[in-house]
């Protein structure tokens, strides 16, 4: 066939051309060419092999994606200012490509009746998909009103088994977190955590106990749930040493009880790490990197979930739409408050 670029006035190639060329359908070249699943390894290599031919580039693939379509989606966070939920929206955004796919994005602030009207202006702009952005990791209702386009929820999961949920894998975290103090050495291992009424903090605490068991250590103590904040850690961090001196390693709920802990134990003359080795959640960095010693922590790789979020409401608007909670895994920064001699 002609190749249709690489000469003046020549059209540019588009993704029908490139599944031509290859000989598949479009949807399979638009799978091979964005890494998807259940493409063979040969047919991905000859889509790529025809794309190379035609200088078909990414700019391209986002039009033959949205062919047909409006080429817009919406973003519905019920809190913007956030923490979580401004790294998930970042990553979702870069996953739909600067300039190739056009974003609206609203704050519901967790808001029934402003998310229901929200949700009414995103479909009445006949946007394509919606990806729902949670501030917690517990389960929240399904968006109100009938929607008739695809829609995917991120960081807190539909509470409708039937929607598609894409989350941090907190047992893996829980579990992440004790593994890594049990290769440094620790064995009087604590647990300090957060609001227990939050699947999170009951999730990592399921994954921290199944890791102590296999690894054969009892916990010191009760897990004990408080507040997510600096005074919870530093009390409970009190009565921690006051009833269990011989702890060796403290697992926080998040940095901020993690720096709370850091403080009492530096008031009872105890050294991080060399007594004490201190691991958090969240690895907030403004906390994590100003903390001394520099804190450990777990990262629940928020913009990599936005980014899958967004890759999956691809799928769905091509009618490949998965069902049910999907984990992502975490990912540990270690830092000096839990190696010695680093």
């Amino acid at each position: 066939m002609t190749r249709p670029t690489g000469s003046r006035g020549a059209r540019t190639a588009t993704l029908s051309d490139v599944a031509k060329l290859a000989g598949v359908s479009v949807s399979t070249a638009s799978k091979a060419l964005n890494g998807r699943n259940h493409v063979h390894s040969q047919t991905r290599e000859r889509v790529f092999e025809a794309a190379a031919q035609l200088q078909f580039s990414p700019n391209s693939l986002a039009r033959g994606l949205l062919a047909g379509r409006s080429g817009t989606v919406g973003l519905l966070t019920t809190d913007l200012s956030g923490r979580f939920s401004l790294p998930i929206l970042m990553g979702a955004e870069d996953a739909f490509g600067a300039g190739q796919v056009s974003v609206f994005l609203c704050d519901a602030r967790g808001d029934a009746i402003r998310e229901r009207h929200h949700v009414q202006a995103l479909v009445s702009r006949r946007v394509d998909g919606l990806i729902v952005v949670g501030s917690s990791t517990d389960p929240r209702p399904k968006l109100a009103d009938r929607v008739d386009v695809p829609v995917v929820y991120a960081y807190a999961p539909s509470e409708d088994p039937e929607d598609q949920s894409i989350v941090p894998d907190n047992v893996g975290a829980g579990r992440m977190a004790i593994e890594h103090l049990v290769a440094c050495g620790r064995t009087r291992i604590a647990h300090i955590s957060g609001d227990r009424h939050y699947s999170a903090a009951r999730d990592r605490d399921v994954g921290a106990t199944e890791a102590l068991t296999e690894a054969g250590l009892e916990p010191v103590g009760e897990v004990a749930y408080g507040s997510w904040t600096e005074s919870w850690g530093r009390a409970a961090a009190a009565m921690l040493i006051d009833r269990h001196p011989e702890v060796d390693a403290v697992v926080c709920g998040n940095d901020q009880v993690a720096r709370g802990v850091l403080d009492t134990l530096r008031e009872h003359g105890r050294t991080v790490p060399e007594d004490v080795a201190v691991l958090g959640f969240d690895n907030w960095e403004v906390l994590t990197t100003g903390s001394r010693p520099q804190l450990t922590s777990v990262d629940p790789n928020l913009e990599e979930l936005g980014r899958a979020a967004a890759r999956a409401l691809f799928d769905a608007i091509d009618d490949e739409h998965d069902r049910g909670v999907r984990t992502l895994p975490c990912r540990l920064v270690i830092r000096e408050s839990t190696v010695r001699d680093r």
